[in-house]
């Protein structure tokens, strides 16, 4: 039945286009009788007869012509309107060409131009011509580009828009220069009542405004793009627009480019097909920004939302902004239980827990919860539900941060019992955090100090990261090596927005951010003395507001614990020296390195632990003599070792003594 009714529309409006074409070769037909004389010219066809039949069609068609939207949404006037349909009439009719030579008498002139429509067609105005009136400003018709720079703007061949064109045909599709670069976006899922509401206020805001000019920007920000992207879908179908998503750097920076595509959107917008969402990724980056996104922003007049992580300077338009958070842990719990079998949402304990532990978007937990599904067989597995939420949470943080792969154990650390045990009171915190932060209240009653931060401070290779990457196991939580170089920047205020995306990111699922030799980002704030001191102690007060907030565990490594600002070690909650070995702790280190499968021959372990270096080094030397063993097809021996310590040694420029290889050989 739709298509049958939009059949009987296309067909009303092309014959409606067509008596419209029908009347403007009148005009022609008239305008060239009069040039050729009393008896010279073909007869004109009776414009009222046209005209009526053409008015009939338009007061029964619903919606109404094209050519009547067009008219209306442009605001043409009655000339401006007859134009659009000499050219038209060009593209449509194959004839239409010589009508257009006979009028100005030349057959070489068979195209529309300003000049014939000035003398052929009724209450003609000059400023019709004007690149500010409705036809040029908003590309309506254009003038034929190349051949004709020396002639007369009023004698340049016409040529309509072929947006527009195919609009008067009743088909309505986004512009080919802007589809090259804009992604229609679906309505995939579902919105959760909180996101629910923004679109409401949104569609609400954009009804309250809907003429020109009024139309506040929408600025969507938050850590969630793909929840930002669902909600300026649905505001958009909802305000009757078709959404397009386009990147920041789609927008061109040459002025001039920049003109024709903000025309083109802004002609986009007022024609009701479209709305633009504009995503904004990593701008300012180099401390600078080039003004094409507010360039563009300032020059249209319709629904547009920016979607970013931080807010963005839009220019002078008025905006509305809203920042997006995930959905909340009640919506997130509701979306579980939609979104898994029955028999695997029965303990709401273990739904507590992954809403506790990970915050997801909708289509994440739709996602991970058909992985689980898949994994364990069908089966209600706690474990399978647990590792695709994992994989799910990494997301952007992948694109931050180095992930290490766990493998290390708590029986692999050799440390002094009182460190075990704070690394131990350190898996405590973290498992615990959800029943004493939420359900014993103590998060209701401050937002800060909620965070887990810990510092391991010693030498090099005394175990550090192996304690990290024994936490991570213990937890089943994903870990991540933060790159310090990649965080730090020159560019004032580059380095907190480098440390909010590492944060925000890590919180999806609360993984565990490593943040090695950590004295070259966190050191001492010093006394400030000019601008730069107090944008590096700018940078060290949100790391430490930041961390206090975070809902995960972060891990600071510094091999002089000295060097950290002493403001930002009482905010710790934990910290942990790692001591160089001693002897009995070394030999202890040499008994575990070797894997079970490796063949080894009468290595003294005793003998071995003589070797003054920290655990690191151990184990390079054991590697190293490894690949001399396998290189003579020979067991692991005392030799072998020998061999590696004096190149370990070598490397680490430290001498190596008769007294620690005293009867190896």
């Amino acid at each position: 039945m739709a298509s049958r009714t939009t059949d009987i529309w296309l067909q009303a409006n092309q014959r409606y286009l067509l008596l419209e074409i029908a009347e403007v070769r009148a005009r022609l037909a008239e305008h060239e009788t009069q040039s050729a004389g009393p008896t010279g010219g073909p007869q004109t066809p009776s414009l009222d007869h046209l005209r009526g039949e053409r008015l009939s069609i338009a007061r029964d068609l619903t919606p109404p012509p094209a050519l009547e939207f067009i008219c209306r949404t442009f605001e043409l006037s009655d000339f401006e309107r007859q134009v659009l349909v000499l050219c038209a009439a060009c593209e449509l009719d194959g004839d239409f060409a010589s009508h257009c030579g006979r009028a100005q008498g030349d057959s070489q002139r068979g195209y529309p131009t300003f000049g014939l429509a000035l003398a052929a067609l009724p209450a003609a105005h000059w400023s019709a011509v004007l690149p500010d009136g409705p036809l040029r400003r908003w590309r309506l018709v254009e003038h034929v580009a190349g051949g004709f720079p020396s002639t007369p703007i009023t004698s340049r061949p016409l040529r309509i828009d072929e947006r527009l064109l195919h609009l008067l045909a009743g088909l309505d599709r986004i512009d080919d220069r802007l589809s090259v670069s804009a992604t229609p976006i679906a309505l995939e899922h579902a919105l959760v009542p909180t996101h629910k509401q923004i679109v409401d206020r949104i569609v609400g805001t954009w009804t309250r405004h809907r003429e020109g000019a009024g139309t506040p920007l929408v600025a969507l920000h938050g850590p969630d793009a793909v929840s930002a992207r669902a909600i300026a879908a649905h505001a958009s179908v909802e305000a009757g627009c078709r959404p397009h998503l386009i990147s920041d750097s789609a927008i061109p920076s040459n002025q001039t480019d920049l003109h024709l595509f903000a025309t083109l959107w802004a002609r986009e917008m007022r024609l009701g097909s479209a709305s633009l969402v504009i995503d904004v990724k990593n701008r300012g980056t180099e401390g600078h920004r080039d003004g094409t996104l507010s360039g563009l922003l300032d020059r249209l007049d319709g629904p547009a939302i920016v979607i970013s992580r931080e807010r963005e300077d839009l220019g002078g338009r008025r905006s509305a902004s809203f920042e997006i958070s995930r959905p909340t842990a009640a919506e997130q719990e509701t979306l579980w239980i939609g979104a898994l079998p029955t028999e695997w949402t029965r303990s709401r304990a273990e739904l507590c827990l992954l809403t506790s532990q990970f915050s997801l978007n909708v289509p994440d937990i739709e996602s991970a919860a058909e992985d689980a599904v898949a994994q364990a067989g069908g089966r209600p597995s706690s474990r399978a539900l647990w590792n695709a939420c994992r994989q799910r949470s990494r997301g952007r943080l992948e694109e931050l941060a180095q992930r290490i792969v766990s493998v290390a154990r708590l029986e692999d650390l050799v440390l002094p019992d009182s460190q075990k045990e704070v690394l131990q009171d350190i898996v405590t915190h973290v498992r615990h955090s959800p029943t004493v932060h939420d359900a014993w209240g103590f998060a209701a009653k401050s937002g800060r100090g909620l965070g887990i931060s810990a510092l391991f401070a010693g030498a090099s290779g005394t175990g550090k990261t192996m304690a990290a990457e024994v936490l991570a196991g213990e937890l089943e939580l994903d870990l991540y090596r933060v790159d310090l170089s990649s965080v730090v920047s020159k560019y004032i205020g580059e380095t907190e927005k480098n440390l909010r995306r590492i944060f925000d990111a890590a919180d999806a699922g609360g993984a565990i951010l490593l943040f090695d030799e950590a004295d070259a980002l966190f050191g001492k704030r010093s006394e400030v003395k000019d601008s730069h001191d107090r944008y590096a102690n700018i940078e060290v007060s949100y790391l430490l507001q930041r961390m206090e907030s975070y809902r995960g565990l972060a891990i600071l490594t510094t091999n002089l614990k000295s060097a950290l600002d002493t403001a930002f070690l009482r905010r710790l909650r934990f910290i942990v020296q790692f001591p160089f070995p001693d002897v009995t702790q070394r030999a202890e280190i040499w008994r575990r390195v070797f894997p079970q499968v490796a063949p080894t021959a009468e290595l003294n372990v005793e003998r071995l632990a003589q070797l003054s270096v920290a655990g690191g080094s151990i184990r390079n030397v054991a590697i190293k003599a490894a690949f001399f063993a396998a290189d003579t097809n020979e067991p692991i021996g005392m030799a072998h070792v020998l061999r590696a310590a004096r190149s370990e040694y070598a490397k680490l420029e430290k001498p190596l003594t008769d007294a620690e290889v005293a009867g190896w050989v």
